[in-house]
């Protein structure tokens, strides 16, 4: 979607800037903003942003950040699926980045969090107002990330991803492929996801969007049975049609509303992840 133009004041960090912070950066850049990036190390090619190698665990490493940042995205990726290494980089890191900016600058926080905080809902809906009740350390770490975060005096946002795929996001369709992807159908495990450009779009346009809730779900429109899902980027990557098999673990089944993030002028380009996966699958 078409984002506000941003001031040539704006100075923007993300921090944890992997492949979605990249392509927000490019948006947040097109329209005028100063953008960093943080990374432990620094990715090789030009890119439209200025670089910065600093690791969130070690505060000795934040000590030259750019002065005046004016807004903040953080998504880091823990290096590993480990307790201690989430502590590391939601906790840890955050509470160590917060504290080398300045206060009297920063006037957004958007905390890139994961709908791994929720738990069982049986495919109920379920939206910002709906209660945590995270299945697995990570959405518990993240829980605790985000009520920290709310009780900073910045202003602050937490974005509730789904299920990413995109470009380089292709695990499934080979799994498909290899004919190693279950999915249950008794009862139905509902799947949620959103295309990796529209999580970005998402992430510039909380940013820089006025008067912001405290929370947003990032998902599409749409969603779906996983079975049925399954079934049909099988179709679509000529892969054999997926067996009956558990649901994915510690993930719980619900369908979740994007209705908040809608509301707040934020068009998804791909409303629905079959029609996001068959233009991967056209242009691979």
């Amino acid at each position: 979607m078409p984002l506000a133009a941003m001031n040539a004041s704006d100075r923007i960090l993300i921090a944890g800037c992997g492949d979605v912070g990249l392509r927000a950066a490019r948006l947040l850049a097109s329209r005028g903003a100063q953008v960093w990036g943080l990374r432990r190390s620094l990715p090789p090619g030009p890119a439209p942003l200025s670089w910065i190698a600093a690791d969130l665990r070690q505060p000795a490493t934040l000590a030259a950040l750019p002065p005046g940042i004016t807004h903040l995205a953080y998504l880091p990726t823990p290096g590993a699926r480990s307790p201690e290494a989430y502590r590391g980089v939601f906790i840890d890191g955050l509470r160590n980045l917060m504290a080398a900016l300045d206060p009297a600058t920063l006037r957004r926080v958007v905390l890139v969090s994961s709908t791994a905080v929720y738990g069982e809902h049986e495919g109920a809906w379920v939206d910002e107002l709906t209660p945590t009740g995270p299945l697995s350390f990570n959405g518990e770490i993240l829980c605790e990330a985000e009520a920290w975060l709310a009780a900073q005096p910045v202003p602050s946002v937490s974005l509730r991803l789904a299920g990413l795929y995109g470009p380089g996001r292709l695990q499934l369709i080979a799994r498909l492929r290899e004919g190693r992807a279950r999915a249950p159908r008794h009862p139905v495990h509902w799947a949620n996801r959103m295309h990796v450009d529209d999580a970005a779009g998402a992430l510039a346009h909380l940013l820089n969007l006025p008067d912001p809730a405290p929370v947003y779900l990032g998902c599409d429109d749409t969603p779906l049975p996983l079975h049925e899902l399954y079934a049909a980027l099988a179709e679509m990557a000529g892969a054999p049609a997926p067996g009956e098999g558990p649901a994915p673990g510690a993930v719980g089944s619900k369908r979740l509303s994007n209705a908040r993030l809608r509301a707040s002028g934020y068009a998804l380009r791909w409303p629905d992840a079959r029609q996001g996966y068959a233009a991967l699958l056209k242009d691979a």
